[in-house]
């Protein structure tokens, strides 16, 4: 698995459209990422690629993520598990 995206640029890719998101976004990042395994941080990068509109639904409880990767990450990032 390569490496994944450095800090500078999640950060970057944390600033979104949406305040609501980066209200979720920008403090997990500045807490977890880091600490983070290879695979989750992968994971996560590849949550940020998504659409503004799909991820706040998912992180609203509006629409259920079909992705169980993703999903899981939605769940972390809401702070139901911060591990």
């Amino acid at each position: 698995m390569s490496e994944p995206m450095n800090i500078a640029r999640v950060r970057w890719a944390c600033r979104r459209g949406m305040l609501e998101l980066d209200v979720l976004f920008q403090p997990f990042v500045e807490k977890h990422y880091e600490q983070m395994s290879v695979e989750d941080k992968h994971i996560f990068v590849r949550l940020l690629e998504g659409e503004d509109p799909v991820l706040f639904a998912w992180f609203m409880g509006h629409e259920k993520c079909a992705d169980p990767e993703l999903a899981k990450m939605v769940i972390r990032v809401r702070g139901r598990d911060a591990a």
